[in-house]
This record gives structure tokens, C-alpha cells and sequence, in this order.
């Protein structure tokens, strides 16, 4: 089905820089892989709007088509394991960065990019989830491993009303976490409240006495989405022994701290690398995921939208205007939804 054509968001360079627009393709433009995948969903991150307006740190070569994540099912396939019909999600590794992404109906992966859908997740949830939920779960995970427990302490999220930082505020939350959240959009207080934070901050107060080594105790862990001055202080002020995760850098890629934190206070900084994370592991969070850390979320927390709408969301993303999660539907009229 070489000649096949499908819908794609191309990322272009220009003589007047980087444009986008949704383009025709064929499959035979698309990269050897073991398997084709129809792409039912994919979900904006905060990576995919930096290789939307030609970030070379996150894509090298353009035209592009962005999208790190993606749920769908299988075309055709070289791996005995898969059949095509199986439904399958991927999230991370080189998808959407320097291999053509979910931006696009159809995509062409190496077999150890994917795992099979879950019975117990949709298609929509898995994409509502997407690398952000998946995240959001790692960093718990690792929590958890270093002896976190609820009843510790406050849990502090930085970004809260973020992709990454809604999801960990749900979750942490339902799993009896007291959370603190975060966040720059304090008119998203309530919605933030419904996702099972007990306390909203503005992310400033994290920013102030910048000069000092060291700030009062406060924090059991932190899951920073943000980096940057927001992270060097919520590191100043977790209590000893605690831990930080670190999975963002929005505000920035800079962390200005001394080793006091971790010399004088025994506090761990635990990085998240979601994009490379060992299918083992994504086996067990999307199984938790799909089970006991199941999430109900809010619509309001949902924006979904279709090919000719995703360049705006990608706008409003990179002008810090995004709340919750944005999902791509690929197929708004013409696929089957999976049940």
C-alpha cells in the first residue's frame, strides 16, 4: 500500500523561517519499520510545539512531522507478536522528534518502539494519558521506590495546570498524597482543587530569597515539570531526606543551587527520562494505569482537536496559555473507535 495517501502536519523551513501546514502524503514517504500503524489518537506536548517551529534541539532535519506519541492500530507488520488489527500505543524513543510522528494518520516504527493497548484503556484515555501521564507515573514510580508514602508530608507540583503536572496533581492526589500545587494560572485554582489538590501556591513564591543556599523545610518530594528557578527552590526548601524528580525545563534548562540541599539535607534529585524509559517499566506503569492508578478526569482538563486545529494549540502551548491536556484526533469522521 506503498501508494496510500493519508493527512500530516509538515513542518517547514523556509526563506522566512519555519511554516506548517496539514499536507498529503504517501505511506512510501514514510521511514522503513517493522511496523505501519493507522494512528487513531496522538496528544500535544510540550516537545512536540518546540519541533513545530523547527527547535534543532529536538529535531535536526525538516520537513517534519512532530508527534511523540500515538495510539492505533496495526497495518502491517515484520513481528510475529503482532498482527494487523492489534491495537498498539507508542510515546517517546524517536517518534516525532527525527521520525516522522503521530501529527500524521499513518506512522512506520520499529517493533520495540510499541507496546499493545491495554484492554482496559481506550484509545482516547490512552492518548488523554499520552507521554504526560506516562511521565507523570514514572515520576511516582521512582518516588515511591526511593520509600515515599502518603502521610509523609506535602507533595509539591510544579506546572500544575501543565500536561505533565495536572496529571501528577490527579494522581498523586487519588492515591492519597496531600498535594500542593504550583502553578502561574491561579484563576486555574478550583480546577486544580478538583483534581485533588489540598493547597494552591503561586509559582513566584518559589522564586523568592533566589540568593539563599538553603530555604525553611517544607516538602516531603517534589515533582518539578518546569527546571529552572522554580526547581532550585522547591530543592531549597524539601526537607532532609526528601526527593525532587525532574522531568522539565520550560522556565528553564539552568539550575543555579549549591550542594547544600543535598550535603547538609540528604535530599535526592531523581531525573525522568520518559522518552527512553525501558519497555519493561512501560509494561508495568500501563498496567497501573489502566487498573489501580486509573484516572477520572475532569473534561474541562480535554481539549481535543483535529489536524487543521492543532496549529493553534500549538501556538497557545508555547504562549503558556494551555491548561490540561490536548488530544490529536486523526480520524474525526471516518474511523471506527475502538471499544
Amino acid at each position: 500500500m506503498n501508494e496510500t495517501s493519508y493527512q500530516a502536519l509538515v513542518v517547514r523551513e523556509g526563506e522566512n523561517g519555519f511554516a506548517r501546514q496539514v499536507e498529503t502524503r504517501t505511506i512510501a514517504d514514510l521511514p522503513a519499520g517493522d511496523l505501519l500503524i493507522k494512528v487513531r489518537y496522538s496528544s500535544l506536548n510540550y516537545k512536540d510545539a518546540l519541533s513545530a517551529v523547527g527547535n534543532r534541539g529536538v529535531t535536526r532535519t525538516y520537513p517534519h512531522t512532530p508527534g511523540v506519541d500515538a495510539v492505533g492500530q496495526v497495518v502491517e507488520s515484520a513481528d510475529a507478536a503482532l498482527h494487523p488489527g492489534d491495537w498498539v500505543v507508542i510515546g517517546g524513543y524517536d517518534l516525532g522528534m527525527n521520525t516522522p510522528g503521530g501529527f500524521g494518520q499513518y506512522i512506520r516504527v520499529p517493533a520495540n518502539w510499541i507496546l499493545p493497548l491495554p484492554p482496559e484503556l481506550e484509545p482516547l484515555n490512552t492518548m488523554i494519558l499520552g507521554t504526560a501521564g506516562f511521565t507523570a507515573a514514572l515520576s511516582l514510580h521512582k518516588l515511591e521506590a526511593a520509600g515515599l508514602r502518603p502521610g509523609t508530608g506535602d507533595l509539591l507540583v510544579t506546572g500544575a495546570t501543565g500536561g505533565v503536572g495536572s496529571l501528577a496533581v490527579a494522581l498523586l492526589a487519588q492515591l492519597g498524597y496531600r498535594v500542593v500545587a504550583a502553578t502561574g494560572k491561579l484563576d486555574q485554582a478550583p480546577l486544580l482543587h478538583r483534581l485533588g489538590a489540598a493547597e494552591v501556591i503561586h509559582r513566584s513564591t518559589l522564586e523568592e530569597d533566589a540568593e539563599r543556599a538553603l530555604l525553611k523545610q517544607r516538602w516531603a518530594a517534589v515533582v518539578d515539570t518546569v527546571g529552572g528557578p522554580i526547581l532550585a527552590g522547591a530543592i531549597k526548601s524539601t526537607k532532609a531526606n526528601g526527593w525532587i524528580t525532574a522531568c522539565g525545563n520550560v522556565a528553564s534548562p539552568d539550575l543555579a543551587l549549591t550542594v547544600y540541599p543535598f550535603i547538609l539535607r540528604g535530599v535526592s534529585l531523581l531525573g525522568i527520562d520518559a522518552a527512553n524509559c525501558s519497555l519493561e517499566i512501560r509494561r508495568q506503569l500501563m498496567q497501573k494505569l489502566a487498573g489501580p492508578w486509573r484516572l477520572d478526569l475532569p473534561s474541562d482538563l480535554i481539549t481535543i482537536t483535529d489536524l487543521t486545529g492543532l496549529s493553534q494549540q500549538v501556538d497557545r502551548t508555547l504562549q503558556g496559555q494551555q491548561v490540561g491536556r490536548v488530544v490529536v484526533d486523526l480520524w474525526p469522521k471516518s474511523f471506527r473507535d475502538h471499544s
